[in-house]
């Protein structure tokens, strides 16, 4: 006897039982494989250790899970490898507000009591996210679980660092940086956001030292003028071509600043003169790099203002411009002030306004290390899903600047460089040296910076699988398959692990990369903590399970593209969870006797033989999906085949042989019905992993788990397109009986008598063979088949459908004169709202005044009152016969 399901389907008590016993089993782990085994591999983009689970990680998961779920379940050997990333700047700022609770900060405890702390506080909330992963229903292999900042990972980290070192690939200088003030560190370019802010734009006069005139710069940052070491034109201006070389006099400040002529200039903006502050400006710093011009800081880290400043020294940045502007109008330098939008910088992490700050700082020289990834792509060796980012990532490579790999912070992974404090000499070493090796001192201290983060999440592909040694993870899964990420990410991530995985390993670090967009709410906005418009994951999946967020995520969702998150959505989701629930839960109470039988075509009904094909079908479609990474593609078909065609036709379609008492019908019945289940549960796992195992469990037969049973391969045999074709008809003149039905208010369980008008006799044989289809389905009982439209009943309802014209005769199945006297009623009041609404319309002071939304509103409402006013009055000549 088959175990039946619960009446209520529980999310919760099924998510719970089958992950731990995926566990328990150990089915996620990944072993090498076999000789002749295909391969699929990925590794998971690491959250930030501090995180928690928001909905674009679990869109980004879920997507990973469906495509590890599917190619597991064709036997090939699977590695999905998880792990977080340390999260340097994120990770700090976090244990610095719980020191600052207890009224200390970093620098009271020094760098390794403070470390100690940042580790403590890893162990006990560092694995919030991966908990919430399982929840989720990642099936990763945890038991190889990683961390950017673990001791193999650092080891590589150093390993890379080193061997870039020596090739002259990593090095030291003074160079423009993005400094954030309030987390005290440097930020690359990339990780700066830039926002659109109303300001303002201040025209200055800078007299010539001769007295022979003036130049008028235009600046957003007149705080900065203190630093200006000169005054830049375009050569080819020809305003400025007798002044290149002359001396100008600094306002405020007196100092002597020559005009250069570069072509950095725009003469387009503003007087076609532009001021050179080297120290605070990364074009300026360029200019002055090739003018040889001083540079002057005169805004310090803490954005307040240095002795270099003179007067101004130890203002805050904000205060110091509102009181230069001030002493430039009272000393007469200012032109004048207009408002003015543009672009400004903000530290991604903490919004704070960025400054640039000329700074001794590491960088990667990124021109060698970019043109071999540049060529990857070019040359198809990496493909981007879809095809347009790979414009985006060459875009980006082909312009790229030196990365600025240093941070002033303490957690993370320290930069492997030691400095003799005796002669100076600098030394890069994978093991911390014992003395210096150019004069034998002792006394050797460590760069005190970290690397930016994302360095050693570039080298995640490879550091993961036990790179720099020759492991048999790196053999077997060493490209892997293909990387999952989010369109926002293809600079500080993609395409770093591509130039560091062709430079360490002479290969791509993956073969493809499939880009994923954004999830918005449901106004298209981003979402924030300060919109308050965002979605904790875990709540949904505690409200409706994990099974109904992974579905809901991947429906409609086309890969680059920016999802809307619309909580209605999830309703419907849970209410597919419920069909398939309530679908199994109806096979399993019907397949007590269940005996298994061959499916033998001469034996199958036209039901039977068209599910089949339909399922046929499906599984072609939903294998070249998921190759093609459709998968919200594939969602929608196994949603539309499951609701549409299995529930609510097939199983309808079989309920009188399954009630019936034909033994043989009903045992062939009961096998379809196994067949198609077991399969569309098996094509839905990967979407819906826990419902589909549930109740794949109770099917009959001796069963493993569904997620190592084997993906569905289409049954050549059962290919028939003459059934799906015929069903077609069957189900289009259901369906427009139904549709008649509903029209005239006939009542749901009433047999109504049904005559069908068809010219072509293949179609009327068809139907005369399914007329027991139409009798349980449509509620016909008696079915006339008519060869003479003269001989068409009167007072009667019709449609036309397929070359098949229905009739339903209405004497004495509805009350005649009632329904006309109500038909006629609304028809009456339908006429007089309509007339009301052309009215209005009609008036040329609404039209000229009315906002256009009001009028298309009026518009669509007058053409829906005709069609309805059509309808009624096609009714009414039904029953007037």
């Amino acid at each position: 006897m088959t175990e039946t399901l619960s009446k209520v389907y529980d999310p919760r008590a099924v998510e719970e039982k089958w992950y731990r016993y995926w566990s328990e089993r150990d089915l996620f782990r990944a072993d090498l494989p076999a000789a002749d085994q295909a391969i699929f591999s990925i590794v998971m983009p690491p959250p930030n250790v501090t995180g928690s689970l928001h909905l674009g990680h679990a869109l980004n998961n879920t997507l990973q899970d469906i495509l590890i779920r599917w190619h597991r379940m064709r036997g090939e050997a699977t590695l999905w490898m998880p792990g977080t990333d340390h999260a340097g700047i994120a990770t700090q700022a976090r244990v610095e507000e719980e020191l600052a609770k207890e009224g200390l900060n970093k620098y009271d405890l020094g760098r390794d009591k403070f470390l100690a702390r940042v580790w403590d506080w890893k162990h006990q909330y560092g694995d919030k996210i991966t908990r919430q992963l399982r929840l989720l229903g990642c099936s990763c292999d945890w038991s190889r679980e990683r961390l950017t900042m673990d001791e193999g990972c650092s080891r590589a980290v150093r390993e890379v660092f080193v061997r870039l070192y020596e090739k002259g690939l990593i090095y030291r200088g003074n160079y423009i940086i993005n400094w954030c003030p309030r987390c005290q560190t440097t930020i690359s370019d990339i990780e700066v956001e830039h926002e659109e802010e109303k300001g303002s734009l201040w025209h200055v006069r800078y007299p010539f030292k001769d007295g022979s005139g003036e130049i008028v710069i235009a600046t957003t940052r007149p705080e900065t003028i203190l630093g200006d070491t000169a005054v830049a034109v375009n050569p080819e201006d020809k305003r400025y071509q007798d002044v290149v070389g002359k001396i100008l006099i600094l306002p405020l400040v007196n100092r002597e600043i020559p005009v250069v002529a570069d072509s950095y200039v725009d003469p387009e903006f503003g007087s076609g003169a532009v001021k050179i502050t080297p120290a605070h400006d990364p074009n300026d710093f360029e200019v002055a790099l090739r003018h040889n011009l001083e540079s002057i800081t005169v805004i310090g880290k803490d954005a307040v203002m240095t002795e270099e400043a003179g007067p101004y020294a130890g203002m805050d940045r904000y205060a110091c411009r509102r009181q230069i502007v001030a002493d430039l109008e009272a000393q007469g330098f200012l032109v004048k002030e207009e408002e003015y939008s543009h672009a400004v910088g903000h530290c991604y992490r903490c919004g704070t306004i960025i400054e640039p700050l000329v700074s001794p700082q590491w960088f990667v020289r990124m021109a060698p290390l970019a043109a071999p990834a540049i060529k990857a792509a070019q040359e198809g060796k990496v493909r981007f899903v879809p095809e347009r980012f790979t414009k985006v990532y060459l875009n980006w490579l082909e312009n790229i600047r030196d990365w600025c790999i240093s941070r002033q912070l303490w957690w993370g992974h320290r930069i492997p460089v030691w400095y003799c404090q005796q002669c100076g000499e600098e030394i890069c070493s994978l093991e911390e040296p014992q003395e210096c090796p150019a004069c034998s001192s002792t006394a050797l201290e460590q760069d005190p910076d970290v690397l930016d983060t994302w360095f050693s999440s570039a080298l995640w592909p490879f550091s993961t699988m036990g790179w720099p040694e020759q492991t048999p993870e790196l053999e077997h899964f060493y490209p892997t398959s293909v990387l999952v990420t989010g369109r926002d990410i293809i600079f500080f991530w993609v395409a770093r692990m591509l130039f560091m995985g062709l430079e360490f390993m002479g290969q791509v670090p993956f073969r493809e990369v499939l880009i994923h967009g954004l999830v918005l709410d449901a106004q298209g906005r981003k979402m924030s903590k300060s919109l308050g418009n965002g979605v904790d994951p875990i709540e949904v999946i505690e409200q409706y399970g994990a099974d109904t967020l992974r579905f809901m995520l991947v429906t409609g969702n086309t890969p680059g593209n920016d999802l809307r998150f619309h909580p209605e959505r999830l309703e419907g989701t849970r209410n597919f969870a419920n069909k398939i629930w309530n679908a199994a839960r109806f096979a399993l109470m019907n397949l007590n006797d269940f005996e298994p039988v061959s499916l033998k075509r001469e034996d199958l009904t036209l039901a039977d033989r068209w599910i089949l094909s339909r399922l046929n079908r499906l599984i072609r479609e939903s294998s070249a999906g998921l190759e093609n990474y459709e998968i919200g593609e594939v969602a929608r078909l196994l949603y539309e085949f499951f609701w549409g065609e299995f529930c609510d036709w097939y199983i309808e379609l079989i309920k009188p042989r399954l009630y019936g008492k034909d033994e043989q019908a009903r045992a062939l019945a009961q096998n379809v019905l196994v067949e198609v289940l077991g399969k569309s549960l098996q094509l839905l796992h990967p979407f819906m992993p826990f419902i589909s195992e549930e109740i794949w469990r109770h099917l009959p037969g001796d069963r493993d788990s569904i997620m190592i049973s084997s993906w569905p391969q289409a049954v050549t045999d059962w290919d028939d397109k003459e059934a799906e074709d015929t069903m077609e008809l069957v189900m289009a003149v259901i369906r427009a009986i139904r549709n008649l039905r509903s029209e005239m208010n006939v009542p749901p369980g009433r047999l109504a008598e049904v005559v069908l008008f068809t010219p072509d006799s293949r179609s009327r044989q068809v139907l005369q063979r399914a007329a027991s289809y139409l009798e349980v389905l449509a509620a016909v009982r008696p079915l006339h088949f008519m060869g003479d439209l003269q001989q068409a009943p009167a007072r009667a309802a019709t449609a036309v459908t397929t070359g098949v014209q229905i009739f339903l005769p209405l004497a004495g199945l509805i009350d005649l004169e009632k329904e006309q006297a109500r038909l006629e009623k609304e028809l009456q009041t339908t006429r007089a709202e309509l007339q009301k609404v052309e009215k209005k319309l009609s008036n040329s002071a609404f039209r000229a005044k009315a906002p256009a939304d009001i009028v298309a509103k009026e518009e669509a409402k007058a053409a829906e009152m005709q069609t309805k006013i059509a309808t009624l009055s096609q009714r009414l000549s039904y029953l007037q016969g």
